[in-house]
């Protein structure tokens, strides 16, 4: 996402990113986005990466509207930076349209750059491309930790508490709604609940206000985007243990309770589904009071739901009865 030499004619992609984004490159490493890369300085820190790109059609639906999708794109790698207790320092964006729609461009980049100000994560570059397919943006973040502090998925040790913040399965029910699934007919007359639930879905809520406590205290740590059940799997993996986990324990929103009471949706279902955009995290247990207490102040809410174990099989999970719950499920899959 840069400009020609000064005089240069402008192309029409020059002109849609002086008019759209520019405005967002408040960096002074982005250099007004004239140039062709862009300087993060973090003398004594390391430099986090992460990409995560959203797709028409597999992470959101084309009648979505554009505002959401914006907020989408930058706040899925966000949470990938909170989870590693990173400090967002911007990201580079991809883009990657049918047409330069000024109806739909102007609240995209609005809300972008509404959400970039309220995270501190400001527009360095990118690119922007024709596509006679789906609408695609790509987003790649940076985040700051100080050197060495980066918290990875290895590193869960057995006794460690496993920890997640928010609630489990709004997003998945929210998109079922979206779709015209058995959840919207079961909600047919609550108006309030399938707004809260679609809202999960489009715009997810980053835990970064929690980064600092997650990077002091937590052992591993991952967001949770595919589901819990295969994210908690891939965490276990990374870190050669196991986890046993209470069903009872996994924090749902009470629209999500009462589905679940109802039997018009599964526990699979709820820890399978992904878009929670949560942060689950093993926390050794002289640690969880201060991690809590960190959590309480930052607003974020935190559940204990289980228990790291030694071992290598699958996490499992466990009813009130101490019997366990078969998942056929594990997590969402692009293929």
């Amino acid at each position: 996402m840069s400009f020609p030499v000064a005089s240069a004619r402008p192309s029409g992609e020059d002109t849609l990113i002086a008019r759209y984004f520019k405005p967002l490159a408040s960096d002074a490493g982005a250099f007004g986005l004239v140039d062709d890369a862009a300087i993060l300085k973090a003398p004594g820190e390391d430099v986090v990466v992460t990409t995560d790109a959203i797709v028409e059609g597999v992470h959101f639906l084309a009648h979505d509207p554009p505002d959401t999708i914006a907020r989408k794109a930058l706040r899925v790698n966000l949470s990938d930076l909170a989870a590693k207790g990173a400090t967002p320092a911007g990201f580079v964006l991809t883009l990657a349209l049918r047409s330069a729609d000024d109806a739909w461009l102007t609240p995209f980049a609005r809300a972008l750059g509404e959400d970039a100000t309220k995270f501190g994560c400001p527009l360095l570059g990118g690119d922007t491309v024709s596509t006679p397919g789906p609408l695609m943006v790509s987003i790649t973040a940076f985040g700051r930790v100080p050197e060495g502090r980066m918290v990875r998925r290895g590193g869960a040790k057995p006794g460690d508490r496993v920890v997640v913040t928010g609630t489990i399965g709004d997003a998945a029910l929210g998109l079922d709604i979206l779709k015209g699934g058995p959840v919207a007919k079961t909600l047919a007359d609550d108006l309030a609940g399938k707004e809260i639930l679609v809202a999960r879905y489009r715009i997810p809520q980053p835990r970064n206000a929690l980064a600092k406590a997650v990077r002091d205290h937590a052992s591993a740590a991952m967001d949770v985007s595919d589901g819990l059940a295969g994210d908690l799997a891939k965490l276990c993996a990374a870190s050669g243990v196991s986890a046993a986990i209470d069903t009872a324990s996994v924090p749902l929103s009470a629209t999500g309770r009462k589905l679940l009471a109802s039997g018009a949706i599964s526990f699979e279902a709820i820890v399978s589904g992904g878009d929670d955009y949560e942060i689950l995290c093993a926390i050794p247990e002289d640690c969880y009071d201060a991690f809590a207490q960190e959590a309480k102040r930052a607003g974020v809410a935190v559940t204990t739901i289980g228990t790291v174990i030694a071992g290598t099989a699958e996490p499992r999970f466990l009813d009130a009865q101490g019997r366990e719950l078969t998942l056929g499920h594990l997590s969402f899959s692009h293929f």
